[in-house]
């Protein structure tokens, strides 16, 4: 009797393993049309994932080619692109009720920073972002927990080796760039037991967008702008008219 009992543990354990590894394997294909399908909803703007490389051993995935298009009235094609994005996800949740990513690793994203009316590209998609989980995006339908889909902790949450790039008329073509401030968040969702995929893109893009916008960033653009010569023309006739310094001028470009 016993030996049937050991028998028939040892299958169950089997086919949890097996669950497990069809599960992970999977897993590659489950982002991807996560981030396709339901990014563009979640931003308002395009969103494009290229392919998902998953190790069914360890739950390490590598994102390649990710696309974030801007919103309609920026004349830039995109607001940013990855070519590579790590996640590390705890396996044993994913059986849970909220998926565990021991760590995501954003390196040298290259960023698009257009600044128009008053407002700029990130904070309009920032913008999107918050309207959506107002709205309840990506599900709007039914009340069950199936349809407000799984929520996801994140334990680390690193930007690395990142760029800004201006998108500005007066650069008439040229380009100038700064060094985005590393980002390391922790534990987002985890006082709530979990967060939806908007909610956790919503405070990372928040910290995006403050980094961006940062004195070390916008001081580098400042006297890049100054290096190239933007707007000594332009403040050399309107200092008649009480315009002010080039400095002031390029802060109204930045806004900061």
């Amino acid at each position: 009797m016993k030996k049937w009992i050991l028998i028939g543990g040892g299958a169950v354990v089997l086919i949890i393993i097996i669950l497990l590894i069809v599960g992970i394997s999977n897993l590659g294909p489950m982002i991807k049309n996560a981030v396709n399908t339901h990014g563009p909803k979640i931003t308002k703007t395009d969103v494009r994932l290229g392919d998902v490389d998953v190790s069914i051993f360890s739950a390490e995935a590598k994102l390649k080619d990710f696309y974030l298009g801007n919103p309609k009235g920026f004349k830039s094609p995109q607001a940013m692109n990855v070519k590579a994005i790590y996640v590390d996800v705890d396996e044993k949740s994913l059986t849970g009720d909220a998926i565990i990513i021991d760590k995501i690793e954003v390196v040298a994203p290259e960023i698009t920073y257009e600044k128009i009316r008053g407002t700029d590209n990130f904070k309009t998609i920032l913008n999107n972002v918050k309207s959506s989980i107002g709205s309840g995006e990506p599900s709007k339908k039914g009340s069950g927990k199936e349809d407000e889909g799984r929520k996801i902790i994140i334990r680390n949450f690193i930007v690395r080796d990142g760029k800004v790039n201006l998108a500005i008329a007066a650069l008439g073509g040229k380009s100038l760039s700064a060094s985005l401030p590393d980002i390391h968040l922790k534990d987002i969702g985890k006082k709530k037991g979990g967060a939806s995929p908007a909610e956790a893109f919503k405070e990372v893009f928040a910290e995006l967008h403050e980094k961006i916008t940062s004195p070390s960033v916008n001081d580098a653009l400042n006297k890049g702008l100054k290096a190239l010569g933007i707007g000594v023309k332009e403040v050399g006739e309107g200092a008649k008219k009480g315009i002010g310094t080039v400095t002031e001028k390029v802060k109204g470009l930045l806004g900061k």
